[in-house]
């Protein structure tokens, strides 16, 4: 049994949700995402709840329940409040700057590392070390926040690197002689 999907999903104000057979569109002040539910899995809205059915004779509906109502919480929150991802760039000489949906990062390579930012998602330089990717999309944030980590992560020894800013590296000590 499925303690997620058991707790019903809270609408906020402000926030819309249309259901349509298996597709559902939630639209919010952050913008409109859409979900398909998988068929093992109903979902009902009553009284600005979102409750999540499944029929507990299919095996894979308990696991598909937990996950759709996930999915739904996900998509609430980020219509109406949005998700970000702070990054921290740790090395001498290490920068980045952004020029509408291009991020060029210099990581101590010889060239600079240039990525294109996906539609969706927003990329912000507060300061040459520090970036803030924000988005409405849980995924998607956390999907483009990992490949510009990807780029440089951080090394052991020196903690060199693109990290997470509230991310821990273990760091190693030297060899001995």
């Amino acid at each position: 049994m499925s303690r997620i999907a058991n707790a019903p999903v809270a609408i906020p104000g402000g926030v819309d949700v249309k259901i349509d057979g298996n597709d559902m569109t939630i639209k919010g002040t952050g913008g409109q995402l859409s979900f398909k539910v998988h068929n093992d899995v109903s979902v009902e809205v009553n009284d600005n709840l979102i409750q999540v059915k499944w029929d507990d004779a299919i095996k894979k509906a308990n696991a598909q329940a937990g996950t759709t109502r996930a999915s739904i919480n996900n998509m609430i929150t980020g219509v109406s409040k949005g998700f970000e991802k702070k990054l921290t760039l740790i090395g001498v000489g290490y920068r980045a700057s952004v020029k509408g949906n291009a991020l060029t990062l210099a990581l101590g390579f010889s060239n600079p590392v240039e990525y294109q930012v996906p539609e969706g998602v927003s990329v912000e330089a507060t300061s040459q070390t520090e970036l803030l990717v924000k988005g409405i999309d849980k995924q998607k944030v956390g999907q483009v926040a990992s490949e510009i980590r990807a780029f440089r992560p951080p090394e052991p020894y020196k903690g060199k690197g693109v990290r997470y800013t509230d991310e821990y590296v273990a760091r190693k000590e030297a060899k001995k002689k």
